[in-house]
């Protein structure tokens, strides 16, 4: 095996995690239940500065076990019952009596926006029997950078013993489209098995979501399937089984989604629909484990021309990743493939990212139908060309050219949508 296909596993087993609720208020935790660690007893006041993208995220999305929603919620819940050693599931063991003696901490627990250069920044800063505890998380939802316990450093930048931190992630390895697609169908099954893990913990999630969470879209396309309003086929299938995931991601449901770079929703994207493809065209394992590799894989190398957080939706980005899979299992070929991408952007690349929310539930069913409709037109060899829009013939400069219009033309239109979420939340709270 070369040493790229080594990579390329290394980065799926990195990139592809068990996240239990919504990653931005799971820093917030995090870094809470820290806190509690380094004090060694229960925080009495909490201060939380968080970047405007995380508070975005942050704002609108329930806490797991909690039936609440918000940063502050995250932070009580984390400090009362949260699994320092946790990670993305540091809520896993919360039980209902520690989210009710959370809540009793809720007016003693004050959020606001931190002016950071990290688009993804939580800072913690709590106090107890005349002690105080800080810590930073930032760049990665579970990379702590910074423990201070009454203003003596514990440990920076990953260097103390005894702490299990997570290191910041190594640059992107070089890759690109055909390499992905060669790797996804050429490496041995077993050294990509695991990603069927991927499959089962979405599944889970779905089907847990058709039972009604949020805005409830995956159970009422359900209902309107057997009413005969919509037909029972493949993209409908696809919308059903994804936006149930998040539905019942976004509402809080005590199930962990297996993300995609950093986001649960990212992995719902890169996942369900290709489980809907699989199950409606009766692939193998086989068929399915390969299909799964390349739509994650693609979605981590999509994303890593984009900011981990910003104002474009990443659920439309981790989508095109499905897209491509489906494709693969319609019997398209790398040029169906990278036609299908080139749809997908030349479609779907102005969905803006306003927060974390049940609302996401609806961008991810948007953007699961444009990838199987992509899908559709690229098998026809019908795609979106160089002479429209950021399309590129190249699909590696289209993906570039989506990285820089998210990571630098969208800058002003992620400040106004923070600012716009700010001034809501101060008028209902004045």
């Amino acid at each position: 095996m070369t040493q790229q296909w080594s990579d390329f596993i290394v980065l799926l087993k990195r990139e592809v995690v068990p996240a239990l609720g919504c990653t931005e208020p799971m820093s917030v935790a995090l870094a809470a239940a820290n806190c509690r660690k380094l004090l060694g007893c229960e925080p009495e006041r909490m201060m939380v500065w968080v970047s405007g993208n995380l508070f975005k995220n942050g704002m609108g999305v329930g806490v797991p076990g909690t039936g609440m929603i918000g940063l502050p919620v995250a932070a009580a819940v984390g400090a009362v019952g949260g699994n320092p050693e946790g990670g993305l599931q540091v809520l896993k063991t919360l039980t209902a009596e520690q989210v009710e003696h959370a809540k009793t901490l809720l007016p003693t627990i004050a959020v606001d926006v931190k002016d950071v250069p990290d688009v993804l920044y939580a800072e913690v800063v709590a106090e107890a029997v005349g002690h105080t505890a800080r810590v930073v998380i930032c760049t990665d939802h579970t990379r702590i950078i910074l423990m201070e316990k009454d203003g003596e450093v514990v440990m920076q930048q990953g260097s103390a013993p005894g702490v299990q931190i997570q290191a910041a992630k190594s640059d992107k390895p070089a890759m690109s489209l055909r390499e992905i697609v060669d790797f996804a169908l050429s490496v041995p099954l077993t050294e990509i098995d695991f990603i069927l893990e991927a499959a089962r913990l979405n599944q889970a999630l779905a089907d847990e979501g058709l039972q009604g969470y949020g805005l409830r879209i995956g159970q009422i396309l359900t209902q309107q399937v057997e009413r005969k309003l919509l037909s029972d086929d493949l993209m409908t299938l696809a919308m059903r089984l994804s936006s149930a995931a998040s539905d019942a991601r976004m509402d809080g449901a005590m199930l962990p989604a297996m993300s995609n770079s950093g986001s649960g929703n990212q992995g719902i994207a890169a996942t369900m629909p290709v489980v809907a493809a699989a199950r409606f065209l009766h692939a193998d394992d086989e068929q399915l484990t390969r299909a799964l590799v390349m739509s994650h894989l693609i979605a981590i190398y999509i994303k890593t021309y984009q900011n981990k957080l910003s104002a474009l939706c990443a659920a439309s980005t981790a989508a095109m990743g499905s897209g491509a899979a489906i494709t693969w299992l319609l019997g398209g070929q790398y040029e169906q493939i990278s036609h299908c991408i080139n749809n997908m952007i030349g479609d779907v690349s102005g969905i803006i990212c306003d927060g974390a929310g049940s609302a996401c539930s609806m961008k991810v069913s948007t953007s699961t139908s444009a990838a199987v409709k992509s899908s559709l037109l690229a098998i026809n060899n019908l795609r979106v060309t160089q002479s429209e829009g950021i399309v590129s013939d190249n699909v590696d400069q289209t993906i570039a050219n989506l990285g820089r219009l998210s990571k630098e033309g969208m800058l002003d239109t992620d400040i106004e949508i923070i600012n716009i979420m700010r001034t809501k939340q101060q008028k209902s709270a004045g």
